[in-house]
């Protein structure tokens, strides 16, 4: 439409000149391409005398909040041969006690101050890098000083006392047996690599190794690694930058590196001598999938302005490159599930160009062909100029987007970018260079430019390693190292056409539909909301904010649901609205959907789930109305295409097969037929079989069943909008949505779990792990105070689960125990508890489990555990308070149960009065011995 986008324009013009109101970067003359990319003015960064790097940025959102990070240029890839796995270990030690925390103090002390272990707390270790995550609440002064105590600690003083290390010995063996470690992930990274370095430092080691280290070995790689020229310290939050930085120096500036430091050296990567291929069998692989490598090549970090330009042209071709995949993987019997080709950080100053395809029912040899033969499309025809406007206007609409939203950014997203600066040296010019250089540079850059780069840059004819996962089983078979390579090569010689390019439309709707009138409104001081009935009877709720500066998220729900629908038409309609959602609206497919809205942050679907129908659509502020559009156009003009329907059966069908192989997946389901006695309406893994079964005239039909009609619908919009300026937009696209009569109430089918102890064990997989499941499950009339006290059950069981049975015991490296107390179609209390570890601690694990409940009954928590899961829930509310997701889910879920919305506003005095006594009664009345399920998984052979 001309008025969205005289609207566009003027908003581009306006944040234009915002821009070069604050910093002239592009001068008239234009852009010096010697000049060097500055960093963001508010970042301040700096090197202490000893080395270590700092990076403080104040960033209001959340307030009094502030996030902090240690990050070490040491990993895996440094361990000494007596050391393998250690550097994992090492970061583990740094929550094991340290200079100013004991052992199990810290992990306390932080989860007393609401800081979550897991969730918030960690750490990760890498093959270059180990990074830790500490986000801190402010709530007192002294808290950002303390919080860099904590990272100094971890710097240079964690405590590795020997027992501590023995006791940490046995949590690392199983969490890598937990997440799996083999001789042919070994091989690939060896391969991928072409070193054989990196397949023999995977961080997590070996069992051997793991066995075999001793203590000094640990001390040793700390000793050498953990050094402030290695080192950087992050501080990103509602903090005062001179002020944090005067913490940093007087933390870290005492720092001292050992007298004669080791040589931190990098792995240099030797291109690829001769082309290889890899087959790779496992029995329970998730996907089949192949990959094409190809040698790595050295990657300089981005300096000057002609750095960033040639940047910029190589996120241009390939992102083309990546929407030519994927709209083939949805054409007619695509050669694959999903497709992408890209480059990708490798190693430090490495990267490479790799294309990866999910296999279907074709096998590898189709998806080999295809990947290599549209890279070649790319590199001998080029793009079109069609393609290069959507790539421009999709790059500069999301720089323009980041630019709007640098004063309400998360500070979790502005912390990213400061590692990657250490680690890489990658540029962090800010929000408002970036989108002033896209603006200067986007329009120079032309089409003949473009393929002239993708030509050069895009590999052919050069040595590759093919490589390929899975399975071994179904109606495709493993192919042969020879097939592989074969089909590369053939696919590199084949001829290949120039793309043929369609015109699309640049707006979804010519004129806007009918209006309805607006026939009531009322007004909500205390929660901010203003209530609109439209002449149709659908109901809108409005909540303007301030949180996010261009995000708005609109929600709607009418009863019904799945429920609606009897065995027969359990899949059609458990998968209606996925599969309509795959084929489009109006004469356009999904992919021809995204090139009519070029360039705007905008989607919009709707879903039919077990008890409702529902709409989830989001936009940038400036569009809503487009937004709306495609809400009126998901009720009012669904698409049908039975190519497209025949390719979502085909992978699904494919998926539904891996599926099935996999161990975890079979056990989920085995659990949820032994709970509820198999019953017909259950939804349950869906088998290959079930997916032929499927037919479009019907999954249609149930659609339209229940989305031809909004009558009933409730919808919630939340974000950065005016409200005079959204209701003739509301009243345009909601108000003239049909509204004839269809059933507008969900049906209790009557399933329920079924009574009495239920004991199942399942024997599959070839992995000597297993993993305990119980289910505790009563019926009970629901409250929001007694829903809030079953989930605080649940969080202080998970801090005593993993007290006792990781870092007392070392049964296993993690435990889970939830806790939810549903209202529809009937009040019920559901807890469980997942339990991973090695098939031989089972009993112990159990017999732990079972006393740590029966000691809950009988004592009730322990009211320090209690404590923490109200600290981490208060300060996690009142994050919630300032986010726009917290309002939409809150308001949608007050309309849909019929309770009062205004109770959003009152969940700090209720986690406040939440009390042990009340956690013991809710433990006394759902925890039944007399009524559970208890499955446990164990490998095929005992």
């Amino acid at each position: 439409m001309i008025i969205l986008k005289l609207r566009a324009a003027r908003a581009t013009a306006a944040v234009l000149g915002a821009l070069l109101l604050v910093s002239p970067v592009v001068s008239r003359a234009g852009i010096d391409p010697a000049a060097p990319l500055p960093m963001a003015q508010d970042i301040k960064a700096g090197t202490l005398p000893n080395g270590l790097t700092y990076y403080i940025k104040k960033n209001a959102r959340p307030a009094k909040r502030v996030e902090l990070r240690l990050v070490v240029k040491a990993g895996s890839i440094l361990e000494d041969d007596d050391q393998r796995g250690l550097a994992h270990l090492t970061e583990h030690m740094a929550f094991n006690g340290s200079t100013h925390f004991k052992r199990h103090e810290l992990v306390s002390y932080l989860q007393s101050i609401g800081v979550k272990f897991g969730a918030d707390l960690n750490a990760y270790t890498s093959f270059d890098e180990t990074v830790y995550t500490l986000p801190l609440p402010l709530d007192k002064p002294e808290d950002l000083d303390k919080g860099l105590l904590v990272l100094e600690d971890w710097a240079h003083g964690v405590a590795f006392n020997d027992a501590d290390i023995e006791s940490e010995r046995a949590i690392v063996l199983e969490e890598l047996r937990l997440r799996g470690a083999s001789k042919s992930a070994r091989e690939l990274m060896a391969r991928r690599f072409n070193s054989a370095r990196y397949g023999d430092r995977l961080p997590g080691g070996t069992v051997e190794s793991l066995h075999a280290f001793t203590p000094d070995a640990v001390r040793r790689f700390y000793r050498d690694w953990y050094r402030p020229d290695l080192m950087a310290v992050i501080v990103v939050g509602d903090i005062e930058p001179a002020a944090a930085e005067k913490l940093v120096r007087q933390h870290f500036g005492k720092l001292t590196g050992p007298a004669a430091p080791r040589t931190r050296s990098y792995v240099a990567l030797p291109p690829y001598a001769a082309s290889e291929a890899l087959v790779q069998r496992y029995k329970e692989s998730p996907t089949n999938t192949v990959t094409i490598s190809y040698s790595a090549e050295r990657r300089h970090p981005d300096s000057t302005m002609a750095d960033y330009r040639e940047r910029v042209i190589e996120r241009l071709y390939m992102s083309m490159l990546s929407l030519r995949l994927a709209e083939l993987a949805q054409s007619a019997n695509p050669p694959f599930i999903q497709g992408t080709s890209g480059r990708t950080a490798l190693a430090h100053g490495y990267r490479v160009f790799q294309s990866t395809a999910v296999l279907g029912k074709g096998g590898a040899q189709p998806a080999v062909a295809a990947l290599v033969q549209e890279n070649e499309r790319a590199r001998r025809h080029g793009f079109t100029a069609a393609e290069l406007d959507r790539a421009r206007k999709g790059m500069l609409n999301a720089a323009q987007v980041r630019y709007q939203e640098r004063d309400t950014i998360n500070s979790v997203a502005v912390v990213a970018p400061l590692i990657r600066h250490f680690l890489l040296g990658e540029a962090v010019p800010g929000p408002a260079y970036e989108f002033e250089f896209l603006n200067a540079l986007l329009p120079a850059i032309t089409l003949d430019e473009v393929n002239e780069a993708a030509r050069k840059a895009l590999p052919s004819g050069q040595a590759r390693l093919v490589a390929y996962s899975g399975d071994d089983r179904g109606e495709t078979r493993a192919p042969s190292r020879e097939a592989l390579l074969a089909a590369a090569e053939a696919a590199e010689a084949a001829p290949v056409q120039p793309l043929a390019e369609k015109v699309y439309a640049s707006s979804l709707m010519a004129s806007p539909p009918k209006p309805g009138a607006i026939v009531k409104e009322a007004v909500n001081q205390t929660l901010g909301t203003t209530e609109l009935t439209l002449e149709n009877g659908v109901r809108v709720v409005l909540k303007p904010t301030a949180f996010r500066n261009q995000q708005v998220l609109l929600g709607g729900f009418r009863p019904g649901g799945q429920s609606l629908y009897d065995a027969a038409d359990l899949h059609s309609a458990r998968l209606a609205s996925s599969i309509v959602a795959q084929m489009g609206v109006m004469d356009y497919a999904p992919l021809e959907l995204g090139k009519v809205l070029a360039g705007k942050t905008v989607q919009a679907g709707l879903s039919i789930n077990e008890l409702y129908e529902n709409v989830n659509a989001s936009a940038a502020t400036g569009e809503v109305e487009t937004m709306l559009q495609l809400v009126h156009l998901r009720f009012t003009r669904p698409r049908k295409d039975e190519n497209l329907f025949a390719t979502y059966v085909a992978r699904q069908r494919e998926q539904a097969r891996s599926r099935a192989a996999s161990s975890e997946a079979v056990f989920s389901d085995k659990v949820i037929g032994a709970m509820y006695g198999d019953h017909p309406l259950l939804a349950r893994l869906m088998q290959p079989a079930d997916y032929d079964k499927l037919k479009l005239e019907r999954v249609a039909q149930i659609y339209q069943e229940r989305f031809s009609s909004a009558k009933d619908f409730t919808f919630v919009m939340v974000g950065s909008f005016e409200v005079d300026k959204v209701k003739p937009l509301l009243a345009s696209y909601l108000g003239s949505l049909p509204v004839a009569e269809v059933p507008a109430a969900f049906r209790d089918r009557g399933m329920r779990p079924a009574a009495g102890v239920i004991k199942t064990d399942m024997y599959r997989g070839a992995e000597q792990k297993s993993r305990i499941s119980l289910r505790f499950t009563s019926e009970a009339p629901y409250s929001a105070d007694e829903a809030m006290r079953v989930r605080a059950l649940a969080e202080v069981l998970t801090i005593q689960l993993v007290d006792v049975l990781r870092e007392e015991k070392g049964l296993l490296y993690t435990a889970s125990f939830t806790g939810k107390m549903s209202k529809q179609p009937y009040g019920q209390v559901a807890f469980s508890a997942d339990l991973p570890c090695a098939s031989a601690s089972v009993p112990k694990v159990l017999a732990a489990t079972m006393e740590l409940l029966k000691k809950m009954q009988d004592q009730g928590p322990d009211p320090a555990d209690l404590a923490k899961v109200k600290a981490n829930w208060s300060a996690a509310y009142r994050r919630a308070l300032e986010e726009n997701g917290y309002w939409l889910n809150g308001l949608l879920a007050a309309y849909a149960n019929g309770t009062d919305p205004a109770m959003l506003l009152g969940d700090e005095e209720r986690i406040a009065a939440i009390t042990p006594e009340g956690l013991q009664a809710v433990a006394r009345r759902y925890i039944r011995f007399d009524n559970y399920v208890q499955a446990v998984l164990y490998p095929e052979t005992k």
